[in-house]
C-alpha cells in the first residue's frame, strides 16, 4: 500500500478504539469470568425466543477504565433485541432519567419494544438522581446497565445496589491487549495491515496501557500515525519503540484520588512498610508520586507509620519521618521524592514493634468501658487552696530523692492497679526495654498497702 494511502486510514476516521469495537460477546478480551456459558451476561445478551421471557436483571459493572463496560452495554442491548440508550452521570438529570423511564414504558406498552438504559459513571449520580431510577427498574420498563470505577457498595444506593447484579470487571493482562493490538493491525476496519509492529512494540504498548484497551489502542493508532509520517519509501511501515515512544512517553498509572485505587495503593504502601518489603514499598511511593497524591498526605502516612509500626524498637525512626515529612513541605516537589524514598527504606527496614500503639489502645479501651478510678491522693495536685486539707498530695514520694531515681508508689487506683499496658517487644532498642521494664514494675509496686 502506498504511502499516499496509508493516510487515509486516518483521515476522517473514528478513534481506533471505537472501530474495533466487537460485534459478539465472544470477540471481547478478557473478563471471561463473565462470559462461562450460562452466566447471567450471556443470559441477559440473549435474544428471547417468542413465547418465553428473557432475562431482565439490571446490571451494575465496576471496574477501571477500559475494560469494556461500555462495549458489554451494547452488546446486551444489540444481541438481545433491545433499544440502547446512553446518558452519562456527568451531564444527565432527574429530568433526562424521568424521560428516558416513560418513553421505555410507553414503547414496552405499546409495541413491545424493550429497552437497555446504559448509565455511565453512575457514582457520580447523586442519592435523588438514583432514587428517579428505581421505579423503571422495579417494574421492568428498563434493563439499566450502569458502569462505575468506584466500590458500589459505597457510591450505589442500597435500594437500587438490592435490585442488581454487581458484575466486576478486571484490569486487561498484557497478554489479552496484545491480542487485540494484533487483531487492530489487520482489521479492516482498523488499521488494515497498513503497518506491522514485533511482539517487542506490542508488549511495550500492552505495558503503557497500564490494563486499559482503549488507551492501548489510542497509543497504537498515535505510533502508527507517526510511523507512518515519518516513512521515507513505500511499503510495509513496521511501527518501532521509537515510534510508541514518541506517541506516549509515560505509562498510565491508574490512581483516582477519590477512589478505590487510591485507597489500594496506600494500603500496599502501609503494609509493605509494616512488612519490611523496602522494594515494595518504594515501588507503591512511586506510583502515588507519579499519579500526583499530594507528597504532604505522603509525609503524614509515614510519620503514622513511624510511630505504629515501629515504634520503641527504633526510636530514631518518628524524628526521621518528622524530618522528611518537614523536607517535604520545605523544598516541595521534585526534589520531596528523595526525603520520602529516604524515610520509606528506613521504616521499611528498621526492627518493628506496635507497643506503644496497643498500649493507648488498651488504655482507652478500659477508660471508655468505665475502668477508671478516683487519682490517688498522693499524685493529686497541691496547688490549690484546700488541696492539702483534703489530703492532697500527702504521702507523695518524690523518685529524684532515691539514688535510682524509682521509689515504690501506687500511681493506679486499685480499680486498676493490675491493669498491664506497656509490653515492650524481644526486638530492637525495645529488648533492652524488656528487663528494664520488669524491674521499674517490680520496685513501683511493692509499695505498702
Amino acid at each position: 500500500m502506498a504511502m499516499s494511502d496509508q493516510s487515509g486510514l486516518f483521515a476522517g476516521a473514528m478513534p481506533l478504539a471505537a472501530r474495533m469495537r466487537p460485534n459478539s460477546l465472544g470477540e471481547l478480551v478478557g473478563q471471561k469470568h463473565l462470559l462461562k456459558p450460562g452466566s447471567p451476561l450471556q443470559a441477559l445478551a440473549t435474544k428471547a425466543v417468542p413465547g418465553e421471557k428473557s432475562s431482565t436483571v439490571s446490571v451494575i459493572l465496576w471496574g477501571p477504565p477500559g475494560t469494556g463496560k461500555t462495549t458489554i452495554a451494547q452488546l446486551v442491548a444489540r444481541l438481545s433485541g433491545r433499544r440502547f440508550i446512553e446518558l452519562s452521570a456527568i451531564t444527565a438529570g432527574v429530568k433526562d432519567v424521568r424521560e428516558v423511564m416513560e418513553r421505555a414504558r410507553a414503547d414496552r406498552d405499546a409495541y413491545g419494544v424493550n429497552t437497555v438504559l446504559f448509565l455511565d459513571e453512575i457514582h457520580r449520580f447523586s442519592k435523588a438522581q438514583q432514587d428517579a431510577l428505581l421505579p423503571g427498574v422495579e417494574n421492568g420498563w428498563i434493563v439499566l446497565i450502569a458502569a462505575t470505577t468506584e466500590n458500589p457498595s459505597f457510591s450505589v444506593i442500597s435500594p437500587l445496589l438490592s435490585r442488581s447484579l454487581v458484575l466486576t470487571l478486571s484490569s486487561l493482562e498484557d497478554s489479552d491487549l496484545v491480542v487485540l493490538l494484533q487483531r487492530a493491525i489487520l482489521a479492516p476496519q482498523g488499521l488494515a495491515g497498513a503497518v506491522e509492529a514485533s511482539s517487542d512494540v506490542l508488549a511495550q504498548i500492552a505495558l503503557l496501557s497500564g490494563g486499559d484497551a482503549r488507551r492501548a489502542l489510542t497509543i497504537l493508532e498515535a505510533a502508527a500515525t507517526v510511523a507512518l509520517g515519518s516513512a521515507k519509501e513505500p511499503g510495509m511501515v513496521a511501527i518501532s519503540e521509537e515510534h510508541v515512544a514518541g506517541a506516549m512517553d509515560r505509562a498510565l498509572v491508574r490512581y483516582d484520588k477519590d477512589g478505590d485505587q487510591h485507597y489500594d495503593v496506600i494500603s500496599a504502601f502501609i503494609k509493605s512498610v509494616r512488612g519490611s518489603d523496602a522494594d515494595a514499598a518504594i515501588h507503591y511511593l512511586a506510583r502515588m508520586i507519579e499519579a500526583g497524591e499530594d507528597p504532604r498526605f505522603i509525609g503524614r502516612r509515614l510519620i503514622i507509620l513511624a510511630a505504629e509500626d515501629i515504634g520503641l524498637a527504633d526510636p530514631a525512626a518518628l524524628p526521621l519521618a518528622v524530618a522528611a515529612a518537614e523536607a517535604v513541605a520545605m523544598i516541595g516537589m521534585p526534589e520531596g521524592r528523595i526525603p520520602l524514598a529516604e524515610a520509606t527504606i528506613y521504616l521499611a527496614m528498621a526492627p518493628k514493634s506496635n507497643s506503644a500503639y496497643k498500649a493507648i489502645n488498651s488504655a482507652l479501651d478500659d477508660i471508655r468501658n468505665g475502668l477508671f478510678a478516683e487519682v490517688p491522693n498522693p499524685l493529686k495536685s497541691s496547688n490549690h487552696v484546700g488541696a492539702k486539707g483534703a489530703g492532697a498530695g500527702v504521702g507523695y514520694l518524690y523518685p529524684h530523692d532515691d539514688p535510682k531515681s524509682v521509689v515504690p508508689q501506687r500511681y493506679l487506683a486499685d480499680k486498676t492497679l493490675n491493669r498491664s499496658y506497656f509490653v515492650p517487644k524481644d526486638i530492637g532498642a525495645e529488648r533492652e526495654l524488656v528487663e528494664r521494664w520488669a524491674k521499674l514494675r517490680t520496685i513501683i509496686r511493692s509499695f505498702k498497702k
